[in-house]
């Protein structure tokens, strides 16, 4: 009876072997799910060589999006609400501040004055100024024409001694995020990142975006740090986020690891990439064909003669690399692994049938376990 019950199973296995659980798709699988000359399917496979490995590393660098167009040439000392300016003033006479805490000439600095949400200071003997919106030169000689009148020819010297309007707020991946203050030396993007501690990821990881009046500006950190261009002028308002967009790659299928890996700052090859996954399984995996599932550029895959359509992420291509070959393995050191591919290693024919028995075995004892207990149950 055990042995009927165990042969059954068998049949139901070999009659539905293709529903056994997998580390992933066959390499027959994966070839059939491939456009053809005869079908469109839902990838490309390309086998890959050495010249197609210098003809993709030629290839023009992926473009990205810039901030030059966020680049403003709005002022960035115009005193607003909030700012603390400092007065100064200048009297040849000494008639207006003639008292004991000026000096022989009538030079007197007033206490720090704080912006009114009037846009106004209060001034002794000339009542509220209207300074926002004012440069500070702007703002002394509106102060001294409110003194005009009151002393004789005074000269007025205002400065901003706290900036409260003229800031931008630092958010995302920074040490220190918040306001900073802008100023004429110090008005520009890399120089307000700066001041926020830095980045706190690395820069190939890390997008850079200028939102300002609705509309959003973004480049990769890294191009903002090499590009002159791209290290723009901000204005007041300008809100700065540091955004973390880490470049991984993952690995699948008869490794000697599995892992989702991040991408190094510069170059990383596949022979690099297997290296760091612990290479391929040497009972386990199909050398011959070594699988990197990629969303290829489409300009890219058009200068490869690839016909496979794009989708919205671009165009799917499988490449395929013979690894039981002595050139392989010039061929993976010259092919660069990009963010989002995914590197699979198909499990070998001969290995898939030795898991299939493992599963028949498996199941042959538990039915034989069972008969043997019911055996003695019953007796």
């Amino acid at each position: 009876m055990t042995r009927t019950a165990a042969s059954l199973i068998i049949v139901a296995l070999l009659a539905g072997c293709s529903t056994l659980p997998r580390d992933g798709p066959s390499g027959l699988s994966v070839a059939q799910g491939a456009s053809s000359p005869e079908r469109e399917g839902d990838y490309a496979i390309v086998p890959l060589d050495f010249e197609l490995s210098e003809r993709l590393k030629a290839a023009p660098p992926r473009s990205f999006s810039s901030l030059a167009l966020a680049s403003s040439e709005a002022p960035t000392d115009v005193i607003g609400v909030g700012d603390t300016l400092v007065v100064s003033i200048f009297e040849p006479g000494g008639g207006l501040f003639g008292g004991a805490s000026a000096t022989a000439a009538g030079n007197q600095t007033l206490p720090p004055l704080v912006v009114n949400r009037n846009g106004a200071v209060p001034l002794p003997f000339a009542g509220e100024v209207q300074v926002q919106g004012l440069t500070p030169s702007q703002a002394s000689a509106a102060v001294r024409r409110a003194l005009v009148g009151k002393a004789v020819n005074p000269q007025v010297i205002v400065t901003i001694s706290g900036n409260a309007s003229n800031a931008v707020t630092v958010l995302g991946e920074v040490r220190s995020p918040g306001r900073q203050p802008l100023s004429a030396n110090h008005d520009r993007i890399l120089d307000v990142i700066a001041a926020a501690g830095g980045s706190s990821r690395s820069i190939h990881d890390v997008d850079v975006r200028i939102q300002r009046d609705g509309r959003t500006y973004a480049a990769p950190m890294a191009i903002v740090t090499t590009e002159f261009n791209e290290n723009v002028r901000l204005q007041r308002g300008d809100q700065i986020n540091l955004v973390y967009k880490p470049r991984r790659f993952s690995s699948f299928g008869a490794f000697n690891a599995v892992a989702r890996s991040e991408l190094p700052p510069g170059p990383l090859t596949l022979a690099e990439a297997l290296g760091g996954v612990g290479g391929l399984d040497a009972n386990q995996a199909n050398a011959r064909s070594v699988l990197v599932f990629r969303f290829e550029r489409p300009e890219v895959a058009q200068a490869l003669g690839i016909q496979q359509p794009a989708t919205s992420r671009g165009v799917p291509v499988v490449y395929r690399l013979n690894l039981n070959e002595g050139e392989g393995f010039f061929i993976a050191s010259n092919f660069q692994i990009e963010p989002d591919d995914i590197i699979y290693a198909p499990r070998a024919g001969a290995a898939e049938m030795r898991k299939f028995f493992e599963v028949v075995q498996s199941i042959t004892r538990v039915v034989y376990d069972v008969s043997v207990t019911s055996t003695l149950t019953l007796n």
